[in-house]
């Protein structure tokens, strides 16, 4: 019962990174490489619990969020470039996510000009006139309609021996270069920095103590691995059917229609459905972030359950991002696809730098006490930083 009282920022935190950019880029490995990358799951899933779980633990110990602990330890010159970066990347994202509404409300013959703002009201209601306990009862429920990719994922009838081959026996192919590219674009939307920002802050919002730091380590644990078992039946759905059939696409909603010829309409609409349930939910949780960082950085008050009073830059901010990246979607020829690869240039750039504050912070004796990595859990966290600054450097080189 203690872990249901603490359970909801690592399980939210980690099912919520399947975005809509998520959706598209699980969606395009399956599409294009059948089931050849479904093995890179696994890798990414540890990765992603180490970096993750090291947040929690900062956030239960030390009772402050990420940006919080970099301006105190690292000062405001460096706290202002990370959260400038931070701030262009996560609007990048969010617009990206209002034009996966945008995209998949149309299936559903919903016009854009009337999805999105109404999504766009929706979400800003359920933040602002909420409490944090309120919005996570939210955000809990979206996360549960996610399994539509795990039901659509069924109906599709993949080959299961083949899958099971693909994740224990893979067979790699790294002489492709268009395969090496989507393997770093599956690691680079896994781990994202708007998610360390908000785990950490919607952990100590929660008033999470050190005597539940077990509990909160499993919610880490648990939601990671749910959340890639969401992944792989998106891959799995679009390699059952459109690899099959040789059926090239360019986006997840693209995905959802060419599933209706092949296996019909439902299957197509409970795709499309998880594509629009994603991209809610981003579009709610990366705002947030990006307000708990600036806010944070700046020393200004923020948390979901002040009033506008008593944080008013935390709800200007947020309003702002959510107009901003509502009304860029209903520009009409707006250049959605350059912005997302320049929020990817500056992704790859920043994320490394990120994993190497985290890791000097969680390893500061005088902030986490004993609670510091151990050499074991350092080798392995070094290792994924290592890994991430190699696959960094891949993806800006084959942008460039």
């Amino acid at each position: 019962m203690l872990f249901l009282a603490v359970m909801g920022p690592g399980i939210i935190t980690a099912i919520v990174d399947i975005d809509a950019g998520g959706v598209a880029t699980y969606s395009l490995a399956g599409a294009h490489f059948g089931y050849t990358l479904i093995w890179s799951l696994i890798p990414i899933t540890i990765a992603l619990i180490v970096v993750q779980e090291m947040c929690a633990r900062m956030g239960v110990i030390t009772g402050k969020g990420l940006a919080d602990l970099i301006r105190e330890n690292y000062g405001v010159k460096i706290t202002f470039f990370i959260l400038l970066a931070i701030f262009f990347v996560n609007l990048a994202n969010i617009i990206s996510n209002f034009a996966g509404i945008a995209a998949s409300s149309e299936i559903f013959g919903v016009k854009k000009y009337l999805g999105v703002p109404l999504a766009a009201m929706i979400i800003w209601l359920a933040v602002v006139k909420g409490t944090y306990k309120s919005a996570e009862r939210i955000f809990l429920v979206v996360c549960v309609l996610y399994f539509a990719y795990i039901i659509s994922g069924v109906l599709v009838k993949p080959d299961w021996a083949q899958v099971s081959k693909e994740i224990f026996i893979p067979s790699f192919n790294f002489r492709s270069s268009a395969y090496t590219v989507m393997l770093v674009g599956l690691v680079g939307t896994t781990i994202a920095p708007w998610m360390q920002f908000y785990l950490q802050s919607s952990i100590v919002e929660k008033g999470i103590s050190i005597e539940n730091y077990k509990h909160s380590k499993l919610d880490v644990i648990s939601g990671t691995i749910v959340a890639k078992v969401f992944a792989l039946f998106i891959m799995v759905a679009c390699a059952s059917t459109l690899f099959k059939n040789g059926i090239r696409i360019d986006t997840a909603a693209d995905a959802a229609m060419a599933l209706e010829p092949l296996v019909g309409k439902f299957c197509c609409y409970l795709f499309a459905f998880g594509l629009l349930n994603a991209s809610l939910a981003a579009a709610s949780i990366i705002p947030l972030s990006t307000t708990y960082s600036i806010c944070e950085g700046m020393g200004w008050e923020s948390g979901v359950n002040k009033r506008f009073n008593e944080a008013p830059q935390f709800y200007i901010i947020f309003t702002g991002l959510i107009v901003v990246s509502a009304l860029v979607v209903l520009i009409p020829k707006f250049p959605l696809i350059l912005g997302m690869y320049i929020s990817q240039v500056i992704n790859g750039i920043l994320l490394p730098f990120l994993l190497i504050f985290i890791l000097l912070l969680v390893n500061k004796r005088e902030l986490m006490g004993g609670y510091i990595n151990s050499k074991a859990f350092n080798f392995i966290a070094w290792a994924t930083v290592v890994v991430m600054i190699v696959l960094s450097a891949g993806m800006l080189f084959t942008i460039f």
